[in-house]
């Protein structure tokens, strides 16, 4: 697998994209986009799990239950949540004026939309970014398209990778945002991943569904599940190979493809968490079950007092252990060895001696790692988050105005 550079989600072979300034709530930016296949793709989403399911959500599930979409249309600004009935025939209709614009079918439409909850969509700025974005549709156009859906990110968030796939070159491509009210609990943002393999839906299925309690689904930024979170998978076969199943040789190679591009793309999430100088990684390993290592490496990340310590350069492991403790995890404290970078902070469940200047040095590097060895059996996870500081409540105390 090769990282490609500059690259975006129009990288993989007959995907454009665009992106206008609709003034949905921003002046001055852009801030609508669409997506586009040449051709219809296999498609496959994964959704938040919070009862406040946004519109745009609900009628991408219903779009996309035939298993193919060919284009997505984003806005940033405003969320299209808690809009009742009238949300969903804003969604409906962002849907429909995209699929006439496009001149495809009508549920083959992926639509989202991020930004403030309770406030509805100037429909007619929403019309008119459709009908501009549609005509403005170019091979380079991911990089405008992963700027136009940014709300509070302070970072874009895009890459690309290649792979041969049955001796073709098959390249995967993503785009993402978020940065704040974002937390395990699948989803955790708007993730969009766009390739050309040839792939059936159920290989295609297996391969992202598998992917995401890895990736997207290991991050935490500050414990709100958003509404308006999902993640989805268009793959339009136009590299030419051989239709990718899930007995295929080369599917464990696609299938880890996918894997890498995205736990890239959620440890960029992670680190750009809302006012994060810091992105965390912490690793639990010799758990019993790979849940109870997932369990206790997101609680940890997850942690307001762990996240504060690292703010803070304060090498305080009791707050590691402490978050292990109550995640729900299965283990002995007894056995559980902790570590900070590589300097070793606890072992047997109790506290070292160790060189404090050292650990300080650690945390204050713009990647914190932080190891915790179960040491009874032979399962891991890893999971991902940020420190948290005073800018993350500044940012959210004037998020509406």
């Amino acid at each position: 697998m090769e990282i490609l550079e500059n690259g975006s989600v129009t990288s993989p072979r007959g995907f454009t994209a665009a992106a206008v300034a609709a003034e949905i709530k921003y002046v001055g930016r852009n801030d609508f986009t669409i997506v586009y296949s040449k051709v219809p793709a296999q498609a496959a989403a994964v959704y938040t799990l919070n009862k406040f399911k946004a519109a745009p959500l609900q009628v991408t599930e219903q779009n996309i239950a035939n298993g193919t979409a060919q284009a997505i249309v984003v806005n940033s600004g405003i969320a299209n949540s808690g809009m009742g009935v009238e949300g969903m025939l804003q969604a409906r209709q962002m849907s429909d004026w995209t699929a006439v614009a496009l001149h495809i079918a009508k549920d083959d439409v992926v639509v989202a939309s991020t930004g403030v909850i309770g406030m509805p969509l100037p429909m007619d700025k929403v019309k008119t970014g459709i009908d501009k974005v549609s005509r403005a549709l170019y091979a380079d156009g991911g990089h405008d398209a992963a700027r136009a859906i940014m709300t509070t990110d302070a970072v874009c968030k895009e890459m690309a990778v290649q792979l041969r796939v049955d001796g073709k070159v098959v390249t995967i491509g993503a785009m993402a945002k978020g940065s704040g009210m974002i937390h395990p609990n699948m989803a955790t943002m708007l993730g969009f991943i766009t390739t050309d393999v040839n792939i059936d839906n159920k290989a295609l299925q297996a391969a992202f569904k598998a992917n995401i309690d890895d990736s997207f689904n290991m991050v935490s930024v500050d414990g709100d599940t958003s509404t308006n979170d999902m993640v989805v998978i268009l793959a339009n076969g136009q590299a030419g190979n051989t239709l990718l199943t899930e007995e295929s040789p080369d599917f464990p190679a696609f299938k880890e493809a996918l894997r890498e591009i995205c736990i890239a793309m959620a440890q960029k999430i992670a680190g750009d968490g809302e006012g994060a100088t810091k992105l965390i990684e912490c690793t639990v390993t010799g758990a019993a079950t790979k849940q109870d290592a997932r369990l206790a490496a997101k609680a940890i990340i997850a942690s307001s007092l762990v996240k504060t310590a690292i703010y803070g350069n304060d090498a305080n492991w009791g707050r590691i252990a402490c978050a292990a403790g109550y995640s729900g995890a299965q283990f002995d404290p007894n056995k559980v060895n902790i570590f900070i970078g590589d300097v070793q902070v606890a072992q047997n469940g109790m506290g070292l001696e160790f060189d404090e200047a050292k650990a300080t040095e650690i945390l204050k590097q713009k990647k914190v790692k932080i190891l915790v060895k179960f040491n009874i059996g032979e399962a891991e996870a890893t999971a991902w988050g940020c420190d948290l500081t005073y800018d993350y409540v500044k940012i959210n105390a004037d998020y509406r105005s």
